[in-house]
């Protein structure tokens, strides 16, 4: 499978559960990716592909995804109102060890966030591998993830909103001014301060 990745950029959140269920469900792959390692070291998930092609060394490093770890706390509809609602102190009803009970329920959440190089790393089997980071966002609840790949030779635009493909395009626009571009700085070879 040809192709790359040019332009990345990721702001992906979703349960660390969700992550590992997924690849436990044996999801089909891309052809050139055999299986994932996926390690945690401290707070920070790696996701590395593992080649089916034995001509690529074992050295090589192959693409790998990474993602930040942290805990987030989650609440049900009426824990959320509840935070919402007014705080009554004069209420003589109110238990007060509710009131110490935090609510809602403490979860680990993976974020895929940054552009390519923080994301998606290392060359070998990069196309591949963002693939399955396509199939990552669309677990995503929250989050985007914007790209423009080439495959087969055609540039193609990728954009995952909360989950859901969204339609995308490339736009070309003129850059700074290129008719200038040998006058705008400065001359170092006659730079009488050097």
């Amino acid at each position: 499978m040809t192709g790359q990745v040019y332009r990345l950029h990721s702001t992906l959140e979703l349960p660390l559960e969700n992550v590992y269920d997924h690849f436990e469900e044996d999801p089909d792959l891309p052809p050139s990716i055999d299986s994932v390692d996926i390690t945690r070291r401290k707070n920070t998930l790696i996701i590395s592909a593992v080649s089916d092609d034995d001509s690529i060394s074992k050295y090589t490093p192959t693409a790998q995804l990474k993602a930040s770890i942290s805990e987030t706390r989650v609440y049900t509809e009426e824990e959320q109102k509840r935070r919402e609602g007014p705080r009554w102190n004069d209420d003589e009803d109110l238990d007060e060890e509710e009131d110490d009970e935090p609510m809602g329920e403490l979860i680990e959440v993976a974020a895929f966030k940054g552009d390519r190089e923080t994301v998606l790393q290392n060359t070998a089997l990069q196309y591949p591998m963002f693939l399955v980071l396509c199939d990552i966002a669309r677990l995503a609840e929250k989050g985007t993830l914007t790209a423009i790949t080439e495959k087969d030779g055609d540039l193609q635009a990728t954009r995952i909103v909360d989950g859901e493909d969204r339609p995308a395009s490339i736009e070309v626009v003129e850059g700074p001014d290129s008719s200038n571009s040998g006058s705008s700085g400065v001359d170092w070879r006659d730079n009488e301060f050097i």
